[in-house]
């Protein structure tokens, strides 16, 4: 069991994180360390080697975080946008754990290659992978942290990008039908009512269809020698319409990096930004007061 100075200590931590993730919404912050206003984020990748960005650009006063679990990341992106490899970067930091996509389990389900079926025939197959899918990410994304010490859960993808990228992909290409596209809204309705399935932050990796094509290419996954190139750009812009548009449903705060470049500069980019992608950029240690003693004691029903 925690202490209960432990728990306070996690839970101002925690407050003071989400606090500085709110001040930096709306600011773009260009690789060279200017500032300038988020409204000029242009609606394609940028030709600049890199980039980082707050997004959306709307009000987030209303976000409320837990304090008890971990603040959750989820690392989002194209095909071939380079997740698993700036989720590697993270792997052997203490107090963090990462969950790559469970893509074994796609590959074999009861013997079934359902990553295999969708890009064969993806009219055919949409529906069962993205069920098969939701399930899977809600076991990943509800589940507990193996050590108590752990402060950070990273994810690759989350239900929210199958949910508002994959599935609205594939019904506005009209790879799914509208009767089971609603079914599985009303699933995802379901997994959010009744589960935490909530992000603190979500980082996007940018990355331009065709790059992301000449990668799937040289890296050589069977399954993905099927993927066109038209489908990516499908996807690209599910990912800007989710992620970057003023009109987006989503009210998670976005880190965005262009990945249009190196894995050397990524990786520096990781690095220079490496405390607020973990929620630690400019945490204060601050004296407990008998009232927020008090108040958070109710929170936790001690």
């Amino acid at each position: 069991m925690f202490s209960f100075s432990f728990i306070l200590s996690f839970c101002f931590l925690r407050c003071s994180c989400v606090k500085h993730l709110l001040e930096m919404e709306g600011v773009i912050t260009a690789s060279g360390g200017v500032k300038r206003n988020a409204s000029i984020i242009a609606p394609s990748p940028s030709k600049k080697p890199y980039f980082v960005g707050i997004s959306p650009l709307k009000d987030l006063t209303k976000v409320k975080t837990p304090c008890d679990r971990p603040f959750r990341v989820s690392i989002e992106g194209n095909i071939a946008a380079g997740k698993s490899t700036f989720i590697k970067f993270f792997e052997e930091k203490p107090g963090i754990e990462t969950y790559l996509e469970p893509i074994e389990s796609w590959r074999n389900v009861n013997g079934h290659n359902l990553l295999d079926l969708l890009y064969t025939d993806k009219d055919e197959w949409l529906r069962a992978f993205e069920n098969y899918v939701l399930l899977t990410r809600l076991m990943v994304q509800t589940s507990k942290p193996k050590s108590s010490s752990t402060t950070v859960q990273i994810f690759e993808r989350s239900l929210q990008s199958s949910r508002y990228c994959f599935l609205e992909q594939g019904y506005t290409n009209n790879h799914i039908h509208g009767a089971d596209y609603a079914v599985l809204d009303q699933w995802y309705k379901w997994a959010r009512a009744n589960h935490d399935i909530s992000l603190d932050l979500i980082v996007y990796l940018r990355c331009p269809p065709e790059v992301a094509y000449e990668r799937i290419k040289k890296r050589g996954r069977p399954e993905e020698t099927k993927i066109p190139l038209q489908y990516l750009q499908e996807l690209h812009e599910s990912h800007e319409k989710w992620l970057m548009s003023e009109d987006s449903s989503n009210t998670t705060p976005v880190i965005v990096f262009n990945v249009d470049t190196t894995i050397e500069q990524v990786q520096e980019q990781c690095k220079l930004n490496e405390d607020k992608i973990l929620g630690l950029d400019k945490r204060e240690v601050k004296n407990v007061d008998e009232e927020s003693k008090e108040k958070i004691k109710k929170t936790l029903k001690f």
